[in-house]
């Protein structure tokens, strides 16, 4: 086993453990503490993958701005009631265990498929196609008219903004 196949199990295994805690944590905040540290560790699973753009676009929007947006919603709404949160109907639950359960069988169809149906996969083309320098490339060569429409827009909505915030001041 190589160190990146040691750490993309090691990383899974945390990103599974903290989703688990974000599920059975009774406290909102501690929960979204957790799914902090899931995203984290989506990302250095990204980076193992060597996926270096997803992975930093995977902590500054995900880690960064959602988790920031979670936790003021969570802290406005005042979830401090443990019984407010509480599910109090069943069959919200059975479906839980069908959906686990059928998802389980899912997972042990993959590992026990033979190894001949899978696709071989271009290693060298996957890889070079996660980095920042093939996506920059790409984004300033093949997709530069697109890339300039959306800044124009955005630099509109701006602007549209600013005049709409000026006017109800006034």
């Amino acid at each position: 086993m190589t160190f990146e196949q040691i750490m993309f199990y090691v990383l899974a295994a945390a990103a599974v453990g903290s989703a688990l805690m974000v599920v059975l944590q009774r406290n909102p905040i501690i929960s979204a503490l957790y799914l902090i540290l899931n995203f984290f560790c989506l990302a250095g699973i990204y980076l193992t993958l060597h996926a270096q753009f997803i992975a930093i676009i995977q902590i500054l929007v995900y880690a960064g701005a959602i988790m920031v947006l979670f936790v003021f919603v969570i802290m406005l709404l005042n979830l401090g009631d443990a019984q407010a949160l509480k599910a109090k109907l069943t069959w919200q639950r059975m479906l839980a265990v069908v959906l686990v359960f059928g998802l389980l069988m899912e997972i042990v169809y993959l590992f026990t498929m033979p190894e001949a149906t899978t696709a071989v996969l271009d290693v060298d083309r996957s890889i070079r196609i996660g980095e920042v320098e093939h996506i920059g490339t790409q984004l300033f060569t093949k997709f530069l008219f697109p890339f300039e429409i959306t800044s124009v827009l955005l630099t509109a909505a701006i602007v549209g903004a600013i005049f709409l915030a000026k006017k109800k001041l006034d």
